[in-house]
C-alpha cells in the first residue's frame, strides 16, 4: 500500500548558466505530444499533416499568451498589488497559465492558422481535442516539480508530501496534501481515451469532439478545483474556476447539442473551399 507520494527535491536543473525547469519541459512535452496526435488525427480524415504545424504555428504561442493573461486577471495580487512584484508577470517558467485563457486565445491563433492554409475550423478542433487533454495531463507533472496547486490536507494513503517551504501557512511539517496534479492526470488522460472512442464510435463532426473536450474537462475540474487550497478569488463563496468550470459546461452542453442537431455526422470536405469550386474558379481565370 502506499504511504504517501514524495515530491521531486527539485524542479530546476543547470546547464552552466542556464536554468532547464521541470515545469517548461513539461509543457513543451505536451505540445509536442499533442501535435503528433493531432496530425495522425488529420491525416486520418483525408487531411495533409503538415498543416497542422502551420496552424500551430499561430495556436500555440497565442494559446501560451493567453493563458499567462488569464492568470495575471484571476491572481493580481503578487504581481500588481501592494508587495507584488509586476516583473514576475512575464516568468512564465515559474508556473501560471490560465486553460480557460489559453484555449480562448489558442482558438483564435488556431482560426487565424485555418484560414490561412483554407481549411475549416471545426475538423480541426475535433482532431486536436485529445491531445489538448493529453498535454493537460502532462503539463499537471510540472504543478508536482513545483510543488504547487496541492489540495487540502489529508489521511489518505496516497497524500502528496510537501516540502516545509511549500507549506501552508500554519500547516505543520509533514502534513499531507490532496495530489490534486495527480487527479487532474489521471482525468485528463480517462478523457482523452472517452474522446477517441467516442469520435470513432458515433463519427462526430462539426466540432462536437471538442465541446465533448470542453465538458470533460470542466466536470473534472469542477470537483478537483475544490479540493485546492492555493489562494484564488471567491465569488458568492466558490473560487472562481469553479464558476468558469459551470459555464463552460453549461455552454459546451449547449453547442454539442444544436450542433448535433443541424450537422449530424461528419463534415464531407476539410477545405474551406470544396475542390470543385476550386477547380471552376481555376478555370474561369485560365480563360
Amino acid at each position: 500500500m502506499i504511504a504517501s507520494i514524495p515530491s521531486p527535491p527539485q524542479a530546476v536543473w543547470h546547464l552552466g548558466p542556464f536554468p532547464v525547469r521541470a515545469y517548461a519541459l513539461a509543457i513543451l512535452a505536451g505540445i509536442v505530444v499533442a501535435v503528433w496526435m493531432t496530425r495522425r488525427r488529420w491525416a486520418a480524415r483525408g487531411g495533409d499533416p503538415d498543416t497542422i504545424l502551420e496552424i500551430c504555428f499561430w495556436a500555440v504561442p497565442f494559446g501560451i499568451v493567453g493563458g499567462r493573461i488569464y492568470h495575471l486577471i484571476t491572481s493580481p495580487d503578487e504581481y500588481f498589488y501592494a508587495g507584488g512584484h509586476p516583473w514576475r508577470a512575464f516568468a512564465i517558467w515559474e508556473g501560471g497559465l490560465g486553460i480557460w485563457g489559453a484555449i480562448a486565445f489558442g482558438a483564435l491563433g488556431a482560426w487565424i492558422g485555418a484560414r490561412r492554409n483554407g481549411v475549416k475550423l471545426p475538423p480541426f478542433a475535433d482532431s486536436v481535442a485529445p491531445g489538448l487533454l493529453v498535454a493537460q495531463a502532462m503539463g499537471r507533472v510540472g504543478n508536482w516539480f513545483n510543488q504547487e496547486l496541492f489540495g487540502r490536507a489529508t489521511t489518505l494513503p496516497w497524500g502528496l508530501e510537501i516540502d516545509d517551504e511549500h507549506l501552508r501557512p500554519g500547516d505543520p511539517s509533514g502534513t499531507l496534501y490532496h495530489p490534486t496534479f495527480l487527479y487532474e492526470l489521471i482525468w485528463n488522460l480517462g478523457g482523452a481515451a472517452v474522446l477517441v472512442w467516442a469520435d470513432r464510435r458515433f463519427r462526430l463532426g462539426h466540432g462536437r469532439v471538442f465541446w465533448l473536450y470542453v465538458m470533460v474537462y470542466t466536470s473534472g475540474r469542477f470537483w478537483i478545483e475544490l479540493l485546492r487550497v492555493d489562494e484564488a478569488h471567491h465569488v458568492l463563496g466558490l473560487r472562481i474556476n469553479v464558476w468558469t468550470s459551470i459555464v463552460a459546461f453549461v455552454g459546451a452542453l449547449v453547442a454539442f447539442i444544436v450542433v448535433g442537431r443541424r450537422h449530424p455526422g461528419r463534415e464531407t470536405t476539410l477545405l474551406l473551399e470544396p475542390p470543385a469550386e476550386q477547380d471552376d474558379e481555376k478555370a474561369d481565370a485560365d480563360r
